[in-house]
């Protein structure tokens, strides 16, 4: 029922886990599809490789979006390539594995985390609606710990936070023209998430999920391309938890 022919659409951390999933969907979907990476090059080609397997157009952009000219020329690489911009999913991000409580929480990796997570969502985002119309759809990949917090990750949990205020902030802003949502994971068995599945430590934290597993990256995908959908043409603002049941906030 999801068809997104005609449609061109950005994804920022395209290379892998979730973002990777979100690419090779929307493709499925209908969609030419952009994508960012930082620096796994011979990922990307393989993404691309996907995309264009699929019978769709594909274009892979490197670069650091905290930084406001990798951004913008991001977009710019979009605007030659396909003219126009429908639908831009900001999933970029990092997740420091060590857990250090605030008081030994140095300003490097604060700012480290803020600039990954939060200036790069900004800088994306921003870069991403200069090229958008009415009919566009953004979403932003939160989680959990933006919810409920996460002790020894308070760097983390902060800059989720603030993505789901700025969701629900620009939702308000780009009325009615863009719809802007987020989607809020949980854990997910994903490259990112491995070093803390070590042992049986796996399976203890599916034990804690009500619905007794770990999704995979493609789980989360469904729900972003569902937001970018036609289907979901009267949700702006929204949260999306796609957690299993591990956090009941929704």
């Amino acid at each position: 029922m999801i068809a997104l022919h005609g449609r061109t659409a950005l994804v920022t951390g395209g290379s892998r886990g979730i973002g990777r999933a979100v690419v090779v969907m929307l493709a499925r979907a209908g969609a030419d599809v952009a994508f960012g990476y930082r620096s796994r090059a011979a990922e990307a080609e393989a993404v691309a490789d996907e995309v264009t397997a699929l019978g769709r157009r594909a274009l892979a952009l490197a670069g650091d979006l905290a930084d406001p000219s990798a951004a913008e020329r991001m977009a710019a690489g979009v605007a030659k390539a396909f003219g126009r911009l429908d639908i831009f999913v900001a999933n970029a991000g990092i997740w420091p594995p060590d857990e250090v409580p605030i008081g030994r929480l140095t300003p490097e990796r604060w700012r480290a985390t803020m600039a990954a997570n939060l200036d790069a969502i900004y800088h994306s985002t921003r870069a991403a609606l200069g090229l958008m119309g009415p009919g566009g759809r953004i979403v932003l990949v939160s989680s959990t710990a933006g919810q409920r917090g996460e002790a020894g990750h308070a760097d983390y949990a902060a800059t989720k936070g603030a993505v789901i205020a700025l969701t629900k902030s620009l939702a308000v802003e780009y009325a009615p023209d863009i719809l802007v949502n987020c989607v809020a994971p949980g854990w997910v068995d994903t490259e990112m998430s491995a070093s803390a599945f070590g042992g049986s430590e796996k399976a203890r934290i599916a034990g804690t999920i009500p619905l007794r597993r770990i999704p995979s990256a493609e789980e989360i995908a469904g729900p972003i391309v569902f937001l970018c959908s036609d289907l979901a043409s009267h949700v702006t603002g929204e949260v999306l938890n796609v957690n299993g049941g591990s956090v009941l906030c929704g």
